[in-house]
């Protein structure tokens, strides 16, 4: 049975608003590449990238990053 908004309790008025946002956040929020495989070639380039970062070859550190953007 279906209800209108009028004739629904606070509680059931929460409790479908809480559901419906839930809903849509995690629609929002949800990771669409989930499932999917990375290509050999995309994985080795990223490895790649994260290890010149550690070593301080690649980024900016956020400090710097911030006052360049005016941010700091």
């Amino acid at each position: 049975m279906h209800k209108t908004v009028s004739r629904m309790t606070a509680e059931e008025l929460r409790e479908l608003i809480e559901t419906s946002v839930e809903r849509k956040l995690t629609e929002l929020l949800a990771d669409p590449d989930e499932g999917l495989r990375l290509r050999k070639s995309v994985r080795d380039r990223l490895l790649r990238q994260k290890k010149a970062v550690a070593k301080g070859e690649r980024g900016e550190p956020l400090e710097k990053a911030a006052r360049r953007l005016g941010l700091a």
